[in-house]
């Protein structure tokens, strides 16, 4: 039902996918509220849609500890200029968008003052530091989740939560045209083609560009035909890319793209890749896959004791098993990496087990994620939170 009503909605996002999802979460609620007002902080997506940012998005986008810490007096400034303007005019709900430690602690003193609020993109409080999701339980009338083990976390902890499904699911299409993204990369072999993506940062690449390029030539003496491209998200991390291959004693052919990683992904037969947001990309496209990572030895130890999920690729963690091999720390050795590699390239039957597989998790989180976040939030921006 569209509603006439003047209603202001306050959003606060810190990065870009955070200003995506904004823009996404604007357009779903202006359907119901045409003359809505948005304001807060947020990118250049939700700018293009009619939002007001309060302050310029790129101010919160800081990544690292140490960068953190360089930045913490003008990031207290922000989110106490924002919560001073949300107090003296206050909206009719504030949504938080990601960036947790910026968003949760603005969100739990607006809501002590009687402000509706929900978060939108869950912190990983069901992997470590799970005494957050009392803080949280505080801070927010609603939780909305991209993931459905998410939602049976925070309902397990009694906190109000939808699960929305995932904004990529909803904007990769459920089959995938190899040839055609072959085509647009001009990559014209025979072979079989394994996309190896690193990671998109710089201290990944350092850590792991070397091991996989050390797999890749594992590989190829035993499979000569094997076709290498590897995706790299800026001009930086191809320089990055290009130093460590050309540091090679053998070099090997590979084929370096700027940017496409998707488009990459899709040209493959399989695709070696550090975990992250990357495994679930590769899911969507239905592509076997093997992922490998490495962490400096005294922050994994730490991770070790921390992390209380069996898995760390998307995948797993949504099937509740592991689909796809994990060659995590010591175990990520070009031998390791390799072998699962080489299975993948030489076994139809389970290849084809999988891509059904990732086709039912692919369908499971393709919901309309913006328009389901939208129906979940208007109950609370009607003053009727249950």
């Amino acid at each position: 039902m569209i509603s006439e009503r003047l209603v202001t909605i306050g959003i606060v996002a810190g990065e870009a996918s955070g200003d995506i999802l904004g823009a996404g979460l604007i357009h779903a609620l202006r359907q119901r509220y045409p003359n809505a007002r948005f304001v807060g902080i947020g990118g250049e997506e939700m700018k293009a849609s009619g939002f007001h940012s309060l302050v310029p998005m790129e101010r919160l986008s800081v990544m690292g500890l140490v960068e953190v810490l360089k930045h913490i007096r003008e990031l207290v400034s922000i989110r106490h200029r924002v919560r001073d303007y949300f107090l003296s005019t206050p909206p009719d709900i504030v949504i938080g968008i990601d960036s947790p430690d910026f968003t949760i602690g603005l969100e739990l003193q607006l809501r002590e003052a009687g402000i509706r609020t929900a978060h939108y993109v869950s912190p990983t409080v069901w992997a470590w530091r799970r005494k957050r999701i009392f803080k949280i339980a505080r801070a927010v009338d609603m939780m909305l989740t991209l993931f459905p083990f998410e939602a049976r976390f925070y309902e397990e902890h009694s906190v109000p939560v939808t699960f929305v499904g995932h904004p990529l699911a909803d904007a990769v299409p459920l089959h995938t045209d190899t040839d055609g993204a072959r085509k647009a990369l001009e990559i014209e072999g025979e072979g079989p083609v394994l996309a190896i993506l690193p990671g998109s940062r710089q201290g990944e690449v350092e850590r792991l560009g070397g091991l996989f390029l050390a797999t890749a030539h594992w590989l190829q003496s035993r499979r000569s035909d094997v076709q290498l491209v590897i995706p790299c998200v800026n001009p930086a991390r191809l320089r990055q890319v290009q130093a460590i291959i050309d540091a090679e004693a053998v070099k090997l052919p590979v084929k370096l793209v700027l940017g496409r990683s998707r488009e990459v992904m899709a040209a493959a037969d399989v695709v070696l890749l550090a975990s992250g947001t990357a495994t679930l990309e590769a899911m969507l496209l239905k592509k076997p896959m093997v992922v490998g990572y490495r962490l400096n030895s005294f922050t994994y130890f730490l991770a070790s004791k921390l992390v209380k999920v069996p898995y760390v690729a998307l995948p797993n963690l949504l099937a509740r098993k592991e689909l796809v091999p994990e060659r995590l720390q010591d175990e990520a050795t070009p031998e390791a990496l390799g072998q699962a590699v080489l299975e993948r390239l030489e076994s139809k039957n389970q290849v084809e087990e999988l891509k059904g597989a990732f086709t039912e998790l692919h369908e499971q989180l393709r919901r309309n994620a913006s328009q389901r976040a939208a129906e979940a939030l208007v109950p609370l921006i009607e003053g009727n939170s249950g």
